[in-house]
């Protein structure tokens, strides 16, 4: 009988091409809990297409093409971790299955508006559940682990919030506000709700399931007592302290990409429609290094983390500038107004709460930006 002991919610590219393949590597070497079911909660019926490509014999396809470590990367891997795929809009039955003890693991990667709550959370019916939040649809499901005796399950979001786990607690805490307090009192004493950090550009979908991606990938999982790790793959680390590594990420990278997306919506999307061709270009990129120089890394520097942050600058600037993918700002686009809160007005609060008092107009213009499309 099939058993999969990770349950995956999302069928993103970016999972395709990161988690799922990380798996499937370690899987080769027998380092890796085991296979995974993926789950489209959506109900969207373009991504609904892609559960059966996620199955195609041989596994799909993932292209890593670009520089690392000085050398040219340029090659196909196969995927072959997903050995099942579910629909909650067709599928609860198994699904309900299958929390009561095969999971030892949920992973997800949902849409930015996936943690928004919906009217439909407090409900107090297990089915259907397509109207929920993500909190809430996980919140039934975890409901039935407990009624069936309750055994231990550890949650692990790669969501782009920081300390994804513990938001996502308690967000699934409030989403369960009706439900029995036994029920309550488990999700905090016998889930462990787990934050970590996902980075790799993914610049394309491949048919009918599979990504182009860069080499350069890291899933920096917070240390904490009684963790399970999904596999062991060197490009998975174990930190005792994840904020620093995710204010890189969120504050370099990601801000990077929300503010070219701000200039690009200011243009009427005129200007290059490529984070690479934003790159070749020597005014927008003498713009975005200037955005780093002036207002990014005096934050940094003020928080007495600004060596790393310099480095981290660097390297992101080559990976912008990778001339082999095809990172759309259309596609950094989508959730903008959510991206630019957690993006730039974040660290804007962050850099000020450290003390720095630099001008920050570039950023500032993005912000407003968005209070006028509001």
């Amino acid at each position: 009988m099939l058993s999969t002991p990770i349950l995956q919610f999302g069928t993103s590219r970016f999972l395709q091409a990161h988690v799922d393949l990380f798996l499937s590597e370690a899987l080769a070497h027998g380092e890796a809990l085991g296979p995974v079911t993926v789950v489209q909660s959506s109900g969207d019926p373009a991504r609904a297409a892609r559960l059966g490509g996620l199955l195609q014999p041989g596994g799909y396809p993932v292209r890593l093409k670009g520089l690392r470590d000085g050398r040219t990367v340029d090659e196909e891997r196969r995927v072959t971790s997903v050995a099942r795929t579910l629909s909650t809009a067709s599928d609860m039955d198994l699904l309900l299955e299958m929390m009561v003890d095969e999971v030892q693991i949920i992973l997800s990667n949902t849409a930015d508006a996936g943690f928004r709550a919906q009217p439909a959370d407090a409900s107090g019916e297990t089915r259907p559940l397509q109207e929920m939040s993500f909190p809430g649809k996980l919140s039934r499901l975890l409901l039935a682990r407990h009624e069936a005796g309750g055994t231990r399950i550890q949650v692990m979001p790669t969501e782009l919030v920081q300390n994804n786990g513990d938001v996502l607690r308690e967000l699934v805490l409030a989403a369960s506000a009706h439900l029995p307090q036994a029920f309550r009192d488990w999700l905090s004493t016998d889930v462990l709700w787990v934050n970590s950090l996902v980075d790799r550009i993914v610049s394309e979908p491949l048919e009918p399931a599979g990504a182009v991606a860069e080499p350069y990938a890291l899933w920096a999982i917070e240390d904490r007592p009684g963790l399970i790790l999904p596999c062991a793959h060197p490009d998975v680390q174990v930190v005792g302290d994840l904020d620093k590594v995710a204010r890189l990420k969120l504050f370099v990278l990601n801000l990077g990409h929300s503010w070219m997306v701000s200039r690009w919506l200011d243009e009427g999307c005129d200007g290059p429609a490529l984070v690479r061709d934003v790159l070749a270009d020597p005014s927008r990129r003498a713009a975005l290094e200037g955005l780093y120089q002036d207002e990014v890394l005096p934050g940094f520097a003020a928080a007495g983390e600004g060596a790393a942050a310099a480095a981290y600058v660097a390297e992101t600037l080559d990976r912008f500038a990778n001339p082999f993918l095809d990172h759309a700002l259309a596609d950094i686009a989508q959730n903008h107004s959510e991206k630019l809160d957690r993006r730039i007005a974040a660290f804007v609060t962050w850099a000020r709460g450290q003390g720095d008092r630099t001008a920050k107009p570039r950023l500032e213009a993005a912000l407003a930006g968005r209070e006028e499309t509001a």
